[in-house]
């Protein structure tokens, strides 16, 4: 039961092969007795799991049941969950139960789809790796010596070990994406407002997107019919018709031009990977795609404009958390400083300090313009070499990340390092485009992804190259040794 898709579990309830309560228990059941291995959930809603799977037995039986309903979910504990705990991965809120629903979790709860739990992720979505978070590391099901990535790192792992069919994420930098292909899933990060960001905790609020993770572009399509809405409680969300996405995946791909960044296929991209690549890319020449070279000349400068904004607007961001209303306090303040200065060392880990010490920097007074302005003319300049990109492809095509997943600790004492890990996913949140990853090979025996960027709000077209190219090639079907 649990290796199959969203798409298998939809029809299976549809002609009552099984029900919502059956699902939700093998899946449950899974949790309880392989998640000790692999770390990926914070907290299991059994209780309420099974609740809501009974009351979608209820709504298939009386035939007026919603495209999801009954179908089990995990949510990154990143999104508010009215009475269950969202921690963020951080000591700072690990007694935090939010009295509301974020607005992703409420479609999911309209549309009929069973909550499992809340999956582990790097603290406050700063990470690269999954290591930073209070819980303690997830570890990546194809080999736990190794990162899953991060930050959505448990939703990741949690799909890879079947323990659920698919997962909310969040992508600020490439927190979809990166742990999507480490961990060989399908993971898709929308345009810039497609989501609602509303009860998502924010890090950096003008990069910070939801997105789907499952095994899947035909389940992600089905997931982002869910996600994808107007939000007028988000002055960032897009008041712009949500298409159905699933609606023209078995298009041809005749005539698709998809280009392929020089800079891509530079130093520093691991070999095996950049086979993979381009195997795959030989793959989309014969379902017909033509590949057109381009070059993204200020691509190098994602990463240090990005690790100039994502800090400085999590400085700010994260200045609510001190003592006074929510979240973690320390005990027996002398006095107001005290309060503040003690509760943020002790709810705060080593990452998320370092970013709001760079961030705070970088807003004061004298190098605002030095750092912060010169940082947003620079994503500017990003922006600008993808608009005149899509004016000559319909796609982009590149590896997801330079390497497959590296062990524990590997490059836990370079933070530089680590940083470089995105260096391919980065410039899509700088620039708001969609980006999504999926399986196209393995090497040293661990998934590798291939990454698809779209033009703004052309989920539909990337979903349905990826699904074309699930349809020949097998690579997402794949699972961990053990796994079965």
């Amino acid at each position: 039961m649990h290796n199959l898709t969203i798409t298998e579990l939809i029809d299976g309830l549809k002609n009552r092969v099984f029900s919502s309560t059956e699902i939700t228990q093998h899946f449950l059941a899974r949790i309880r007795n392989l998640d000790s291995e692999f770390n990926s959930l914070i907290t299991l809603t059994e209780n309420q799991a099974l609740k809501a799977a009974k009351t979608a037995d209820q709504l298939i039986a009386a035939g007026n049941a919603p495209e999801l309903c009954g179908v089990p979910i995990v949510h990154k504990d990143i999104f508010c969950t009215e009475g269950v705990r969202t921690s963020c991965g951080s000591k700072m809120l690990d007694n935090f139960v939010p009295p509301y629903n974020a607005t992703v979790v409420e479609n999911f709860r309209s549309s009929g789809a069973v909550m499992l739990g809340k999956t582990n992720m790097d603290e406050f979505a700063m990470g690269s790796s999954n290591e930073t978070s209070f819980y303690g590391p997830v570890k990546n099901p194809w080999s736990t010596d190794s990162v899953p990535g991060g930050s959505s790192g448990g939703s990741a792992a949690a799909i890879a070990a079947r323990l659920a069919p698919g997962a909310t994420a969040t992508d600020t930098g490439g927190s979809i994406r990166q742990p999507a292909a480490l961990c060989g899933i399908t993971g898709l990060k929308p345009t810039y407002g497609r989501v609602s960001r509303w009860g998502m905790i924010a890090f950096a609020s003008s990069l910070d997107q939801g997105g789907p993770m499952a095994r899947t572009a035909e389940d992600c399509a089905l997931l982002l019919n869910c996600m994808a809405s107007y939000d007028d409680k988000d002055s960032t969300c897009i008041d712009r018709p949500v298409p159905n996405y699933s609606a023209h995946l078995g298009d041809s791909l005749k005539g698709l031009r998809i280009g392929i960044p020089k800079e891509y296929f530079s130093e520093g991209l691991n070999s095996g990977t950049e086979q993979a690549v381009r195997a795959s890319l030989a793959e989309y020449e014969k379902l017909g795609a033509k590949l057109v070279e381009i070059s993204l000349p200020n691509t190098g400068l994602s990463v240090p404009a990005y690790y100039v904004i994502a800090p400085a607007e999590s400085s700010a961001n994260l200045s609510r958390f001190d003592g006074v209303r929510y979240g973690h306090r320390c005990n027996d303040p002398k006095d107001l400083e005290d309060l503040y200065r003690r509760t943020r060392a002790e709810g705060f880990g080593d990452e998320v300090q370092r970013r709001i010490l760079i961030g705070t920097y970088c807003l004061s007074a004298g190098y605002y313009d030095a750092y912060y302005g010169k940082a947003q003319q620079v994503r500017q300049l990003i922006r600008q070499d993808f608009i005149q990109a899509f004016e000559k492809v319909d796609l982009i095509m590149g590896p997801t990340c330079p390497s497959p997943a590296f062990k524990f600790g590997a490059k836990g004492n370079d933070p530089v390092a680590m940083y470089l890990e995105d260096i391919y996913t980065i410039s899509t949140n700088l620039a708001g485009l969609p980006g999504m990853s999926l399986p196209c090979g393995m090497v040293d025996n661990k998934p590798v992804g291939l990454q698809i960027i779209g033009n703004y709000f052309d989920e539909a077209r990337m979903l349905n190259a990826a699904h074309q190219f699930q349809q020949v090639t097998d690579w997402h079907q794949l699972a961990p040794a053990g796994i079965e």
